[in-house]
């Protein structure tokens, strides 16, 4: 399976049942991706815990007056189609109530940043 998709699942099911948060296994691309959402405000916590087999990635959610941030996720790019965005294709998700997460030379970024650094890459999702 793809590990961001199951990262992205694991924390549109964790925001949907109200956890607190949630965890997975550590890797930097995902700790990345974590890092842009806090970031962008959809998290409030990132922490990376030592397990006796490897390590743990554990991303803490963030709740308005009881309702999660996170509505929905749609992957973009997957494993079997890659898709790539150059600065002039960005648009905003949402009506700027989104974000969608770009994988850049310069490093995961969100549209917003990307059009700022006018540097494109491959998006990998959007979330709202």
């Amino acid at each position: 399976m793809d590990p961001i998709s199951d990262m992205l699942i694991r924390l549109k099911n964790g925001s949907a049942v109200k956890r607190e948060s949630v965890s997975m296994p550590y890797s930097s691309v995902k700790n990345a991706i974590a890092l842009a959402l806090l970031k962008v405000g959809y998290v409030t916590a990132v922490v990376k815990r030592p397990r006796k087999v490897g390590s743990a990635l554990e991303i803490t959610l963030r709740y308005d007056d009881g309702k999660s941030r996170i509505k929905d996720v749609l992957r973009v790019s997957k494993p079997s189609k890659r898709v790539y965005m150059g600065v002039k294709e960005l648009r905003s998700v949402k009506s700027g109530y989104g974000a969608l997460i770009l994988s850049t030379p310069k490093g995961i970024l969100t549209d917003k940043e990307a059009r700022k650094e006018l540097v494109g890459g491959e998006a990998l999702f959007k979330i709202w």
